[in-house]
């Protein structure tokens, strides 16, 4: 029979452990790495890049690296975390995807919602309807119009498949009952960039690679995917599409913060504490509004929070890709 004096041991070890592995987490001179499954220079990595500063001081001047691993519709990089060693020192800073792979890739080597702890939502970036300049239409309405008398002949870009821009796309034209001809690149710059000179006609992407286009009047901007309408001044007078008479439609492009699944709790509960330092940190804030990004503010920044809304994402976009048939594999 176990002696109750050693059961007490045991438990003052295992709780001194616990207190000992948040205190010293990061171990002095050892970095974090934070993988993005992107590659350098995108929406994605940037976002990772500014979060990388805003996380050093809340983790006592640790550095914090960013490791590009690209490819597959970003699922090398999300297998990479999912098999790295549960310590903390190797996370996921990945988008919108974690919540469409499970539906768009049949087979997967890991478990979205099994494998990873999750550790909270970092920001909400919007989407806009944007098209070439030539178009002629001038508003929505006209828009909308336009795309009904032209079905299959309006060419609809993408950044690929499974990209925001592609499963915006794909609600879009589910939205509006109307079919358009899919156009995919590899990366929304060439995309734009065809856009940009009446290579394709219409894009949904987001701010971060719109905002600037649109201020420069490259492009025309139709409406903004979110709930509500934008304040920053490029796209503040741009209408809704649910106001436009979508109902009920809302795409934001978000980034979330994942561990490899068995990472000691108090380890997770120290990055936890500082994300929600690093979300509330004015240059973050500012920098992320820079790039068309609405820097979170929610419970969502919690794990609890996080996982629940990343389920109810996968159930959303997993109607949508069914019902477009629109898988990877």
């Amino acid at each position: 029979m176990n002696h109750p004096f050693k059961l007490t041991l045991a438990t003052a070890a295992i709780l001194a452990a616990f207190c000992a592995s948040a205190q010293t987490f990061p171990a002095a001179g050892k970095s974090v790495t934070i993988v993005v499954p992107f590659s350098a220079g995108g929406p994605t990595d940037r976002v990772a890049r500014d979060l990388a500063e805003a996380l050093r001081k809340p983790l006592g001047g640790a550095t914090v690296v960013i490791d590009n691993a690209a490819g597959a519709g970003s699922t090398i990089g999300v297998a990479k975390v999912a098999r790295a060693q549960p310590d903390g020192y190797t996370l996921l800073l990945t988008h919108i995807g974690m919540a469409t792979i499970p539906s768009l890739y049949r087979k997967l080597s890991f478990n979205v919602l099994n494998d990873f702890e999750y550790l909270g939502i970092v920001n909400d970036v919007p989407m806009t309807i944007i098209s070439r300049p030539t178009l002629e239409a001038k508003n929505f309405k006209e828009l909308s119009a336009w795309i009904s008398q032209n079905k299959e002949k309006v060419n609809l870009g993408h950044s690929g498949l499974g990209s925001a821009g592609h499963l915006c796309g794909l609600m879009f034209q589910s939205a509006l009952q109307s079919h358009m001809t899919p156009v995919a690149y590899k990366g929304a710059a060439p995309a734009i960039t065809d856009l940009i000179g009446g290579q394709i006609d219409l894009m949904c992407d987001q701010t971060t690679n719109t905002t600037s286009q649109i201020e420069g009047k490259k492009v025309k901007a139709f409406a903004v995917t979110t709930a509500q309408r934008l304040t920053m001044p490029a796209l503040k007078d741009l209408p809704t599409l649910q106001e436009s008479g979508l109902k009920d439609f809302s795409v934001s492009v978000w980034h979330g913060l994942y561990a490899p699944k068995g990472t000691p709790v108090a380890v997770l509960t120290r990055i936890n504490e500082a994300l929600q330092v690093a979300v509330k940190d004015p240059d973050f804030i500012k920098k992320q509004e820079g790039l068309g990004a609405v820097v979170v503010a929610d419970k969502r920044v919690l794990p609890a929070e996080h996982k629940k809304f990343v389920q109810s994402e996968i159930d959303k976009w997993g109607a949508v890709i069914k019902a477009a048939n629109a898988y990877a594999d």
